[in-house]
């Protein structure tokens, strides 16, 4: 339909494939959870997929799924939370970790997941560009009261999230206007060390990509980096 261009298609199946975690941002109605169930059916068959989302949205068909959905309150039922279904995803052998959307405190459990090895994880949350998508995981994970500096939960995002890929509608049409790479986070400037691989380039009207096919590194798998925001994340649990 004209949403992806070529070079970011192949630069999405390349994260699907080298298990990189994906965050989907952007605004109401603009196809985020189209894309993730696109990325989503990428994954092998033959692994262990936990989709959790409040409402069943995500169209996936793969023969090792466990689709969870939240329930509210009930006469007779006590009502389970998306945190509640992501704690207890952890104990079942995920080997892929779906969240419908990034909304409130369930964001840090879901950076818990992230931390200890849970790669090739997606998920959605609604911002307005991809560095927005930034502070608003960051804000989310201080809705569950943990005590951590801001700092140290924007590094341990860095340490968990590798590609944020922006989706907007303009004029009517769905497109991926932006992807970023997540390479770390520098703790003297107090920000985040993000490289553009998928930018709109409003001279040609048209997209262009800086590196094609290019990812972030490995950074869950480099353990000199910043080990302890990681430790103090999962110690605070």
């Amino acid at each position: 339909m004209g949403s992806l261009d070529a070079d970011l298609e192949t630069l999405l199946r390349k994260a699907m494939a080298e298990r990189e975690n994906i965050l989907i941002s952007g605004g109401t109605g603009t196809g985020k959870t189209t894309l993730l169930s696109a990325l989503a059916n990428l994954i092998p068959d033959e692994e262990r997929i936990f989709v959790i989302e409040d409402t069943s949205e995500i169209q996936i068909s793969k023969p090792d799924l466990v689709q969870l959905e939240a329930r509210g309150p009930r006469p007779d039922l006590e009502p389970v939370t998306v945190r509640e279904l992501v704690k207890a995803a952890l104990r079942h052998r995920p080997d892929r970790i779906i969240v419908g959307e990034v909304r409130g405190a369930v964001a840090f459990d879901l950076l818990q997941a992230l931390n200890t090895g849970h790669s090739g994880s997606l998920s959605t949350i609604h911002a307005n560009s991809a560095r927005h998508a930034l502070r608003r995981f960051a804000n989310c994970v201080l809705e569950s009261d943990v005590d951590l500096p801001y700092a140290a939960i924007r590094g341990s995002i860095a340490e968990s999230i590798n590609l944020i890929v922006q989706i907007e509608r303009r004029e009517g049409k769905r497109l991926v206007t932006e992807a970023i790479a997540v390479e770390g986070f520098d703790f003297e400037k107090d920000d985040y060390d993000l490289r553009r691989v998928f930018p709109l380039s409003a001279d040609s009207g048209g997209y262009r990509t800086s590196r094609p096919g290019s990812l972030p590194p490995r950074s869950r798998q480099d353990t000199s980096r910043k080990p302890v925001q990681r430790s103090g994340l999962e110690n605070s649990a």
